[in-house]
């Protein structure tokens, strides 16, 4: 990567697909700008994933692919957190987080850099898997404390949009940024991790989603579409997830001193309806209302642990 955005590391975290993980890896070696490094986090994979990655390695110059396998499957949010420290422990001074399921358009690290020189956590846009425009931009409500959709008018005059919310499927981040927060939060396991992540730069740094397409998704998933929004089928083990990560979010909140009761217990209603609609009109199935009540539950014994932190910083963090 340019010298004057600084070394950068892409960090995927991949669990049991390593068919997709093969297509990521290719599209990483037809980049027109490389990265320094790719840091490869295997999340304990069952499957040929070993093997496609030792594949690989030859295939890009000494060092730069780096095959990290971790001891047990630490979902996404441990996969992330681990990612991201290996990356800042190999000097990069960015790392670009994604999951397994989508590939690099070949140009877009030279999209990315003029918006390298203004900000340091950025978002660029992706394709669905039949090549039209994905929407995921949001931008967290502070009162319910949920991202919620922008309007269609996402973008300014000069083609970005802040936000305080985000995604680990390519969400790039200054080390800076790290150091003054701390590593993605390994305890979330799966939801809620990258979108209080962002939450938490944003009170350090502006945060933006810019209208740069870098990515393309691969994996197909049931979708309905909601207009500006979509819902994609998820596990039982997501939707658990889903609502006992509300309780880490309050915490979060809370830490900061923006947690407001009365409207986080109606976001985390609405969260719970939104699932439940999920259930109904994407897979039209009850299976899986246990595990948000389960979750809900669950959240309940994180909000009493008054043991309970946040990440802790790291040293080293310079000025803007």
């Amino acid at each position: 990567m340019s010298s004057t955005t600084g070394p950068l590391a892409i960090a995927i975290v991949t669990f049991n697909r390593s068919a997709l993980l093969d297509e990521l890896l290719q599209s990483a070696s037809t980049m027109t700008t490389a990265p320094d490094r790719i840091v490869v986090i295997d999340n304990a994979s069952t499957d040929d994933t070993q093997q496609v990655v030792s594949a690989w390695e030859s295939k890009f110059p000494p060092g730069v692919l780096v095959n990290h396998r971790m001891a047990t499957n630490t979902g996404g949010a441990g996969g992330f957190s681990e990612g991201t420290k290996v990356a800042l422990e190999l000097g990069a001074e960015w790392v670009w987080l994604m999951d397994d399921d989508v590939e690099i358009l070949p140009d877009a690290l030279e999209r990315f850099a003029p918006w390298m020189e203004r900000f340091k956590v950025i978002h660029g846009r992706r394709y669905d898997v039949d090549g039209t425009p994905f929407y995921w931009q949001a931008k967290f409500n502070q009162f319910l404390g949920v991202p919620l959709p922008y309007s269609i008018k996402t973008f300014n005059t000069d083609g970005y949009a802040l936000t305080n919310s985000g995604t680990f499927e390519g969400m790039l981040v200054h080390a800076d940024v790290v150091r003054r927060i701390g590593l993605p939060d390994p305890r979330f396991f799966i939801s809620w991790d990258d979108a209080i992540y962002a939450w938490l730069a944003s009170l350090e740094t502006e945060v933006v989603y810019v209208d740069e397409f870098v990515l393309q998704k691969k994996r197909e998933q049931k979708q309905v579409s909601l207009g500006i929004r979509h819902l994609n089928d998820s596990s039982p083990l997501a939707k658990y997830h889903v609502m006992r990560n509300r309780a880490y979010v309050g915490r979060y909140f809370e830490e900061h001193g923006r947690l407001n009761r009365v409207g986080f217990a109606i976001g985390t209603f609405l969260t719970f309806a939104k699932e439940i609609v999920r259930l109904v009109v994407v897979e039209r199935s009850a299976k899986g209302f246990t595990s948000l009540v389960n979750g809900w539950r669950d959240g309940r014994k994180i909000w009493a642990d008054r043991t309970w932190r946040p990440m802790p910083a790291l040293t080293g963090g310079s000025d803007d």
